[in-house]
């Protein structure tokens, strides 16, 4: 049986790759609270690649992690092939799920991707304090929530932001 300590980050790689980038940045820089072991350091699945090859590749990532990241952009929800399997494999392995609105939102609106309109799942906006903030809770919150049958997204009040600073 795989470790799972790790974090799968899913994100459209033609348009909001730099947002990746600045949460790998953030983990890597001693002055930010934010830490991840990114599922995307296992191995690498290049876009010359076979579709069934990556997704192998992608499968791997999943057996090593315990939470899911998504990244939504202005064209999250049109994309057809690798980040919808990439939701849909999240939500059948029942990781708990992290949706990052880089739009700032605070709460599911309409770029989330139609496949986890009904997902359990936490809505935060781009920033690394809440980013962090869900990183710690949500995982037992969302235990909690499956133990109590409840599915759906969930997202922070007010008061968790003004505790932050935010």
């Amino acid at each position: 049986m795989a470790y799972r300590n790790k974090t799968y980050i899913a994100f459209d790689g033609d348009k909001d790759m730099h947002y990746y980038r600045l949460m790998t940045a953030w983990s890597a820089h001693e002055g930010f609270n934010f830490e991840i072991h990114n599922a995307h350091d296992l191995n690498t699945a290049r876009d010359s690649s076979q579709e069934e090859s990556i997704k192998r590749q992608l499968r791997e990532r999943f057996v090593n992690s315990k939470l899911f990241l998504v990244l939504i952009g202005e064209s999250t929800r049109y994309l057809t092939k690798f980040v919808r399997w990439e939701i849909e494999t999240a939500i059948r392995l029942d990781l708990p799920i992290v949706a990052i609105n880089i739009n700032g939102s605070r709460s599911q609106d309409e770029r989330c991707p139609p496949s986890m309109k009904d997902a359990l799942a936490v809505y935060v906006p781009f920033n690394e304090k809440i980013i962090t903030y869900a990183m710690n809770d949500w995982p037992s919150s969302h235990a909690a929530h499956r133990r109590g049958g409840k599915s759906g997204w969930f997202y922070y009040y007010d008061h968790v932001y003004k505790s932050l600073g935010l």
